[in-house]
């Protein structure tokens, strides 16, 4: 699933993303660190996978 990064903490490793419809979803460290990324801007694209309406997984979006 495709979202847009809305928020982000360095230090903590955690924040969130909008999905498309604008909904807020949090992501926790786990998530974050799942991805590999080292930083997220908000307003980057980038994919998510939920498991019980929590995500698992943040990386960029690519295509």
């Amino acid at each position: 699933m495709q979202a847009t990064a809305y928020t982000y903490d360095a230090e903590s490793r955690t924040g969130s993303v909008l999905l498309d419809d604008g909904t807020p979803v949090p992501f926790e460290a786990p998530a974050f660190d799942a991805g590999g990324l080292r930083l997220l801007r908000p307003g980057q694209r980038v994919r998510i996978e939920l498991d019980d309406a929590k995500i698992t997984l943040v990386t960029l979006q690519t295509f």
